[in-house]
């Protein structure tokens, strides 16, 4: 990873960009593309893309979320303690204690939610439940509601946890919002390195930062139906299983530095996956495999059966710990990713087609 894409990966890892307030991070990724892409845009809700012109009218979409958790104002009370509800999968049960970056009309506010001493806690810990979510409660450092409102604080407003992102050694890098502002990072890499070529492409490349994917997919629906690709590979997170108490039995085994993952069944098209196994095989890159028997849980899942359907494939970087602050990826899987969906986009000829035949 060179200086400046490290630099850019950084920024992108430590803006703040909760599901539906995502603009922060938007621009940060746009900036970037801008310097090798023809054109970037964005839509009415914030979904933004970047594009490269091919030699034909053919397209290819590659797509990430741009969102990722936090917590959102729901009620101040008379002593200036704050009551949050969840945006997106925010793990209640690991909220205790931990710090908040609130952003406030006047700025960002720096919170904690509380967490009572386990001296005081004595008497309940052995019939004692994770939190919920009504349950946390937020101190600001105000002693009543008009001083919480002088910070330029009200209900609706947005946080995010104050972690921000560190190496851990042979190649971990871990923080809050890997998931997915990293696939945000690896398809503007795409771009980056297709753009680098002599030739252009044969199919024009769309990379799509897609919003609010944490609450359904509602951004790459959107951005889908107006774009329309020929063809589309979505990149998003899935659980690393090999850390202890996770049984493979029930969900799949997905080794941390052991490459990307391609999936199979519903959303994922027979002739596209066929296609990126192709890339991964010519390509000397190791993947791993994943079984989507009902759906991916990810914008794929909304991508694929746009207006007369986008032959779609979901590939997906090994993370673990997702949706907390200590999300784990290896520097080796990322590298693995760009270099996959880069020869998947580069093995695309205006002859190719992704429509089942009889």
């Amino acid at each position: 990873m060179k200086a400046d894409e490290k630099s850019f990966l950084l920024e992108l890892l430590h803006t703040p960009s909760p599901t539906g307030f995502e603009m922060p991070g938007q621009r940060v990724w746009a900036k970037y593309n801008r310097l090798f892409a023809d054109d970037v845009t964005c839509d009415s809700y914030g979904s933004t893309w970047s594009t490269l012109k091919g030699t034909s009218e053919r397209t290819v979409m590659l797509e990430a979320h741009a969102d990722e958790i936090g917590y959102m104002i729901k009620h101040i009370d008379d002593k200036g303690f704050l009551r949050i509800d969840r945006v997106g999968g925010s793990d209640a049960a690991t909220g205790r204690g931990r710090r908040l970056r609130i952003l406030g009309d006047k700025g960002e506010v720096t919170g904690i939610i509380g967490n009572t001493a386990i001296h005081l806690r004595r008497d309940e810990l052995g019939s004692e439940k994770a939190p919920a979510v009504h349950d946390l409660w937020v101190d600001v450092g105000a002693a009543n509601a008009k001083e919480v409102a002088a910070m330029g604080l009200r209900v609706g407003h947005v946080a995010v946890y104050y972690d921000g992102p560190f190496e851990l050694a042979h190649k971990r890098l871990v923080g809050r919002a890997l998931d997915n502002r990293i696939g945000g990072y690896i398809i503007a890499q795409v771009m980056k390195k297709i753009a680098a070529q002599k030739k252009r492409p044969d199919f024009t490349l769309i990379c799509l930062n897609a919003v609010q994917e944490e609450i359904g997919g509602n951004g790459a629906m959107m951005a889908t139906h107006r774009l329309m690709p020929d063809v589309c590979a979505c990149l998003d997170v899935t659980h690393a299983t090999d850390t202890p108490g996770i049984d493979s039995n029930k969900f799949g085994s997905v080794t941390l530095g052991g490459g990307p993952t391609v999936s199979h069944g519903t959303a994922n098209h027979p002739l596209v996956v066929e296609r990126l196994m192709k890339v991964a095989k010519s390509e000397k890159i190791t993947i791993q495999h994943e079984a989507s028997s009902r759906f991916t849980g990810t914008d794929t899942d909304t991508i694929f059966h746009t207006r007369e359907g986008v032959p779609s494939a979901l590939v997906s970087l090994p993370l673990r710990c997702m949706h907390s602050v200590v999300e784990t990826a290896h520097l080796d899987d990322i590298e693995a990713n760009i270099e996959l969906l880069a020869g998947f986009v580069l093995s695309l000829k205006t002859k190719d087609s992704f429509h089942q035949t009889l």
